[in-house]
């Protein structure tokens, strides 16, 4: 499975919000710097999370993005989801019935155990990043990342 380069930047951009104080945002200018991504492209994959109820978006000189919720409320899963959808990326088109292999029809009434297996894989996959939250990502980090995130991002400690 290939996710799209817009999760990864979404993933880390949640995360570092995770990391602002309560009630502090971070505009899109100030979070493309930080890992050094293009703004414009940033701002509106941002929007993506905004449409989610991930994050909440202000305008204004002090505006910016701040998560909608508490970190411990917000999933990978979610994230990933907001980004590239609910879909499995496995399509099975039945080709055991195309070709000179082609199977009989009647052989053919259960799903393909290929199929299955991929989509147990997917399925396995959504539950691990669903039982991973904002603030087990936080748990996980060094101790002294949020204040280097804060100082670096925003001006702040």
């Amino acid at each position: 499975m290939k996710l799209p380069t817009s999760t990864e930047w979404l993933l880390h951009s949640a995360t570092t919000l995770a990391q602002l104080e309560p009630g502090h945002s971070a505009s899109a200018a100030q979070l493309a710097e930080y890992y050094d991504l293009p703004p414009a492209y940033l701002a509106k994959q941002l929007q993506v999370l905004v449409k989610a109820g991930i994050l909440a978006a202000t305008t204004g000189a002090r505006g910016g993005f701040r998560l909608a919720k508490p970190a411990a409320e917000v999933t990978l899963l979610a994230i990933v989801e907001a980004v590239d959808g609910t879909a499995s990326p496995y399509e099975c088109r039945e080709i055991r019935q195309q070709g000179r292999g082609a199977l009989p029809e009647k052989d053919c009434r259960r799903t393909c155990v290929l199929a299955a297996r991929m989509y147990d894989a997917h399925d396995a996959w959504r539950r691990s990043l669903a039982g991973v939250t904002l603030a087990d990502i936080l748990d996980s980090i060094p101790a002294t990342a949020p204040a280097r995130t804060r100082r670096l991002l925003t001006g702040a400690s």
